[in-house]
């Protein structure tokens, strides 16, 4: 599971590898300090190896609501 870090996939996916840091530092709050469930079945695996599976399966996704961010790319104009 963690040889998916290795692909640009996930980080395409995300949009960089600083989104998907960010995302997994999130995620791992989460299911450590706050008690949250895991979205996949665990079958064994570390919580990293659970929150890639999470991302792989679209279960989990960055937020940016907080931050007014808007990550859709702009439209280009023709």
């Amino acid at each position: 599971m963690i040889e998916a870090l290795r692909s640009d996939e996930i980080v395409n996916k995300l949009g960089g590898r600083f989104k998907l840091t960010a995302l997994i530092q999130r995620r791992l709050r989460e299911l450590i300090v706050d008690g949250a469930r895991p979205l996949v079945e665990r079958q064994g695996r570390t919580d990293l190896e659970v929150i890639i599976e999470e991302i792989l399966q679209d279960k989990i996704t960055p937020d940016y609501s907080e931050s007014g961010y808007d990550p859709t790319p702009p439209k280009k104009k023709r």
